[in-house]
């Protein structure tokens, strides 16, 4: 299963931001795992390094990056990218530059907590919330479910 991962999960678990880092961690192990496809759209990058170095320090930034390189495969984020964004009839660029990055892997679906912020009229894709993704992985590989406990 190819996904795209937002912002927004990737720093639940850099963040152990409470009451989302459980199911944004299943996620990231999975990933880690090699038992999704998880991509990040490289501004991902951009954001996590801004957002944790002004919550800890250039250090602790460094290494989230190190991690997220290690774990997600960067999209390129092109010209066709950004001009779809721009173009795009969702409101905040940053969602809309994911969507767009998305697509054009071919991603199955995109995790985020801000499902609503990608519901436009012209662009049809498959937004999941962390715990809904969670819920359509174990049906879909119901073996998985039962190795080390992954969704309990």
């Amino acid at each position: 299963m190819k996904v795209l991962v937002d912002t927004n999960i990737l720093l639940d678990v850099l963040a152990e931001r409470f009451p989302f880092y459980a199911c944004s961690a299943k996620i990231w192990t999975l990933a880690e795992l090699g038992r999704i496809e998880a991509f990040v759209s490289s501004i991902s990058f951009n954001n996590v390094y801004y957002i944790v170095r002004k919550a800890a320090d250039k250090r602790r930034a460094r290494q989230a990056l190190r991690l997220m390189r290690d774990i997600f495969v960067p999209v390129a984020t092109d010209a066709r990218i950004i001009s779809q964004a721009i173009d795009s009839d969702i409101d905040d660029f940053e969602d809309a530059v994911q969507l767009y990055s998305a697509a054009s892997i071919q991603a199955d679906c995109i995790i985020t907590r801000n499902v609503k912020d990608f519901i436009v009229r012209k662009e049809s894709f498959t937004v999941l919330a962390p715990d809904e993704f969670l819920v359509i992985y174990a049906e879909k590989y119901p073996d998985k479910k039962r190795r080390k406990n992954e969704f309990t």
